[in-house]
Formats: structure tokens, sequence, C-alpha cells
């Protein structure tokens, strides 16, 4: 089983406008809401995908019922903790001649909250598959993610972290089955701008060397490179297609890189059923269907 892992849930409001006049009233061409937050984006595009999974998280007040209500609607298990007080958040996403987010802070998390998460991750059994995304609300400690891989190390779970900074660092000495930085965090992490594929190739052996069993980079619309545990290394090129949606492309990735490994053991397949899945988003207004991301596959 896949158990997903989602801190800061949150309720994404889409407004498209024909142009952003701050300072001004603005009328919305169209709109959208989505139930976000990168673990439930990644359990959303498995659920998609055929594979099935159990999100966890935090929720707490309307915002909250909202945002569980419309994820068992759409067909996903989830089996979330409710904080006693505050909202949880909704980030606008306002598409213009640019993209523009603001994100809400989100409700705290208390000690007794997170007891809670850690004897429900005590249930996991070996060969389950823990994914871990997205980065914590300011009141708790950025090693969050290393206590919980600390707490779980050796039962023979399999860790998948896709965040930044600190909290990827500490999670690696964990080695974790799947990381899946983009450019921007990679050189965050080694101190330098990687130019070029052998450039990316070197950085993601060093964080193979860090404890990483597998790598996978995402590049945007220059594709992605994937450095496999058995030595690999792997390059595709982006689909063409017109990206109009930035947000989730990254988690979908991740989920249909883990779908392509359940299905098949194949690192090659697991990278380009990953790449499908992650571009397809980026074409789409929200997460994208199995069946357009296998449409998509099919063209790689």
């Amino acid at each position: 089983m896949i158990y997903t892992v989602t801190f800061n849930p949150a309720l994404d409001y889409v407004v498209w406008l024909d142009a952003l006049r701050p300072g001004q009233l603005n009328r919305a061409s169209r709109e959208a809401l989505h139930y976000g937050g990168k673990g439930i984006n990644v359990s959303t595009v498995l659920q998609h995908l055929g594979v099935d999974n159990v999100a966890l998280g935090f929720l707490a007040g309307f915002t909250g019922r909202a945002l569980e209500e419309g994820l068992r609607e759409a067909g996903l298990r989830t089996d979330f903790i409710w904080l006693p007080q505050g909202l949880t958040r909704i980030n606008v996403k306002v598409k213009g001649t640019d993209e523009t987010e603001l994100n809400g802070q989100g409700p705290a998390i208390g000690r007794r909250e997170l007891e809670i998460l850690r004897d429900k991750l005590d249930r996991l059994a070996p060969g389950d598959f823990l994914v871990l995304s997205g980065s914590v609300p300011a009141a708790l400690s950025q090693d969050a993610y290393e206590q919980i891989l600390a707490r779980l190390e050796d039962r023979g779970i399999q860790f998948v972290v896709d965040a930044a900074g600190a909290l990827l660092r500490g999670a690696l000495p964990y080695h974790p089955f799947l990381i899946k930085p983009n450019l921007l965090e990679l050189e965050e992490l080694l101190g330098e701008r990687p130019a070029g594929d052998d450039a990316l190739r070197r950085g993601a052996a060093k964080l193979r060397d860090m404890g990483a069993r597998n790598v996978l980079v995402s590049l945007g619309g220059e594709g992605s490179l994937l450095l496999d545990e058995a030595g690999g290394c792997r390059r595709l090129a982006a689909p063409q297609g017109t990206v109009c949606n930035s947000v989730g492309a990254g988690d979908a990735m991740v989920a249909g890189f883990l779908a392509g490994w359940l299905e098949t053991g194949d690192y090659g397949y697991a990278h380009r059923l990953g790449t499908a899945a992650g571009s397809a988003t980026a074409f789409t207004d929200g997460l994208a269907t199995g069946e357009e991301i296998l449409a998509l596959l099919r063209q790689l």
C-alpha cells in the first residue's frame, strides 16, 4: 500500500483574468476549485492511474470538511487527523498575463496531533510506500521528516521524499527509495548550479552518495533526468504541448514514477510514465486523468 502525508493541505482557488490590475476591481473570466497539497496531488494521480493508496494529513474547520468531502467523492481513500482550531488554508492562484500565487498559512499542528500521525504510521507494514511531500508549517521543526524516517527506519518501508532544503537533506541518510528535486532544489543542495547534462548527472550522483537510492530531477520544459540505484542514467525530453498549468506537475511525476515501478519493476518505464504524468498535468488546468497520461505516454 502507498501512503501519502500532507502536513498542510489546501483548497486551491484558481481564477483566470485577462490581466491583473493591482489596486483595481478585477473580474474573473473563469474559475476552478482544486483539492491541493503535494501529497494529496500524488494520491489523486495515483488513483487516476488505478493505484490504491491512502492520503494522510491534517485538516481543520469548514474548509477542511470541504476538502475531505471532495476527495472522498472523487474516490480517494483518506485518513486525516482533525485539528481543534484554525482552518485548512485556501491558496489563490491568479492566471493572467503572468501567474501569481497567494498561499495561505494553514492551521497550527500540536504535539498531540503529531503523535496521532506517528501512531498511524507505526501501522505501516514491510513493503509499504510512504510519500512525504512538500513543506511543513513554520511552527513545526524543520526536521519533522527526519523524525518520521528515524522512527520507521529498518522496518522495510520504502520512503519517497519530495521536498526542499533541510527537509530533503535530513532525509537522505535514511536511504529514500526516491527523491525528486527540481533544478533549483538540486542547486540549493549542491551549492552550485549544474550546467549541462554531465553536470546534472554528477549532481544527482552526489545525492545518491548522500543516501538516495533513485534521484529523479525534474527540469520543467527541459524534461527530466533519472539516476537509478542500479547505476543507470536516463535523460528524457519533455513532450510537445502547450503548458497551461504548473501546479502539481512535479507531484504527478512522482505518482507516475511510482505507478510505473509498481506495475513493471522497470526504471525506464517508471521514468517514462512519470514524465507523461507530469507533462500531461502541465498541459491541463488541473491534475491529469489516467486517459490523458496514457495518451501522452504513447507519444514518448
